[in-house]
């Protein structure tokens, strides 16, 4: 059964404030770091909490979209048996971050994501419309996800607008979920990718460029490379997600004394996953978002922000659920 290939962070941020993802069209690609944005670069702590929402419930094979009763027509090439349907991944997150930067050459962060997930499956082998007994299930459940810490370093230059990263994806997050099918009586291990964690830990590299275009408009780089360290052990056998590369171009506008308003182009590209536990049909896949948004600061130390992101191009291996758009807002404070 099919785990979505990861989309999105962590967000695709220095992932200082962002969430972990499974799956190619179920994560945030959101650049929310203040830090690698050029946004603050003083010394001390900040606090970054973030909600995003997505709710995947559109079926999409390569760049196109597909019906659930075209899906259910498609043989996966892997196994040999009918492609897996499914309806909906209901997807929101909650990531609270801490941050320290000692001012002068380097930060570290740290990003704790709280996962609630619920996800319905047609299964394998129906018509779909109706729910395979054995294959078809419904999941929910919430809790911590994969711990994120990242270091980055910037001492190179007067202007400490350029700087690398370095971190882990912990495995905290639960890779053990079950269910029960629609029949009542088959246990059914959820999908890898839908799971709150992977089970791995994986290293992160990255860097990043912030700089003025005039007076009123600045802009922001970043890339960000994602690669697994081991394999977990699920229960149908190993799982090893796919690398995945995050790129995030940004613009600002200065001319407004209460807000800023913003705009990223987004862009992530995952390879597919691997293992006996995993699926190799149906995960992996390139998606591009335009993100519009806004920063609200309150006070001299409390700022908001929010961002909508849009999909402009969406490239998915296999037969995978996608998002309409992803929704976020925060709130970063300094002290």
């Amino acid at each position: 059964m099919k785990q979505h290939t990861q989309w999105m962070l962590a967000l695709s941020m220095a992932l200082p404030a962002g969430a972990v993802f499974a799956c190619a069209s179920c994560g945030c690609t959101l650049n929310s770091d203040f830090g690698t944005q050029g946004l603050s670069n003083s010394s001390g702590w900040s606090l970054d909490v973030r909600y995003d929402t997505l709710n995947q419930n559109q079926l999409r094979t390569g760049t196109g979209t597909i019906s659930a009763t075209d899906s259910a027509n498609v043989i996966n090439p892997t196994t040999g048996d009918p492609a897996e349907v499914e309806k909906f991944t209901n997807n929101k997150y909650l990531t609270t971050t801490l941050d320290y930067n000692n001012g002068t050459s380097w930060g570290v962060s740290v990003a704790v994501p709280f996962i609630d997930r619920s996800h319905s499956t047609l299964g394998v082998g129906g018509d779909g419309i109706n729910p395979d007994q054995t294959s078809g299930y419904d999941s929910s459940g919430s809790g911590v996800g994969d711990v994120r810490i990242v270091g980055r370093y910037y001492g190179f230059s007067d202007g400490k607008n350029f700087g690398f990263q370095l971190g882990l994806k912990l495995p905290t997050g639960d890779f053990k979920q079950t269910s029960v099918a629609v029949d009542g009586v088959t246990p059914v291990d959820v999908d890898p990718g839908l799971q709150r964690g992977t089970g791995t830990t994986d290293a992160i590299i990255g860097a990043y460029y912030f700089d003025n275009l005039n007076q009123n408009w600045d802009y922001y780089l970043q890339g960000q490379f994602q690669s697994a360290l081991n394999s977990s052990n699920m229960a149908a056998g190993s799982y090893r997600p796919g690398d995945s590369i995050n790129l995030t171009g940004g613009l600002r506008y200065h001319g407004f004394d209460s807000f800023t308003p913003t705009m990223q182009l987004n862009v992530r590209h995952v390879n597919t996953d691997s293992g006996d536990a995993a699926d190799t049909y149906a995960t992996g896949g390139t998606l591009v978002y335009f993100t519009p948004g806004v920063i609200v600061p309150l006070t001299s130390t409390l700022t908001v922000y929010s961002n909508l992101q849009l999909p402009i191009y969406q490239n998915v291996n296999g037969i995978q659920l996608a998002p309409k758009a992803i929704f976020s807002i925060g709130a970063r404070v300094a002290f």
